[in-house]
């Protein structure tokens, strides 16, 4: 016979397993928003875009899913924070894919650009936004608020690149004929920075889901 507390743990075991999907299908994305940037392959860049649709519906699809969760299994403790944070990881991640539509769509306006020759911290930007994503979804699915944590720590480092990135695209500018290039490559590491934002702020919520604790990323790192 099939308990009630047998069909949410199966409820919740796929919920869980459709909030990695779209983690995975949120780090694909900036992979290949990245990949399109290094060697402006426009297509790629569209695949991309088109992409970020699947993640959209995705979204909708955990929401849904979370809701009838709640309007009928009435989950408790644990249980209630586990499909509340579910909730709030699938904004997240769908906003992610955003970011990385955002930088696949900057890939399109340069098309038409002069080659580039350097692009300043965004590789360095990207493979630390990557990290910190893959590190809050670790946290996630181990049910590990220390690894988060760690990972909030680590928040600032994605900050220091992205102000490096200014500096050096502001040298740029001095030569008015890179002026737009410059300004493109600008919006990209914004868009890396804001992945980064989006990590951490997954990661509260599964300390959130582990404790029951608010926390606010100034507490954490003092």
């Amino acid at each position: 016979m099939t308990t009630s507390r047998t069909i949410l743990d199966q409820e919740l075991s796929q919920l869980k397993e459709n909030i990695i999907r779209l983690g995975s299908a949120a780090g694909e994305s900036i992979d290949q928003a990245m990949a399109a940037l290094q060697s402006r392959d426009v297509a790629l860049a569209q695949q991309v875009i088109l992409h970020d649709e699947a993640i959209n519906q995705m979204r909708f699809e955990i929401e849904e899913q979370a809701l009838l969760i709640l309007a009928t299994q009435a989950p408790a403790a644990s249980d209630l924070r586990a499909v509340i944070a579910a909730i709030h990881l699938a904004v997240e991640l769908e906003r992610i894919g955003d970011h990385a539509a955002g930088i696949a769509r900057l890939v399109e306006r340069m098309e038409d650009e002069e080659e580039i020759d350097t692009l300043h911290k965004l590789p360095q930007m990207a493979k630390r936004a990557r990290e910190m994503v893959q590190q809050g979804m670790n946290a996630f699915i181990q049910h590990d608020a220390e690894l988060a944590i760690n990972m909030i720590k680590r928040d600032d480092k994605i900050d220091r690149q992205y102000g490096k990135l200014f500096r050096g695209v502001l040298e740029e500018m001095k030569d008015d004929t890179y002026i737009r290039r410059a300004t493109f490559l600008l919006w990209v590491g914004h868009n890396l920075e804001r992945i980064g934002d989006r990590a951490t702020n997954i990661a509260e919520r599964v300390i959130f889901m582990c404790t029951g604790e608010f926390v606010e990323t100034p507490s954490i790192l003092e």
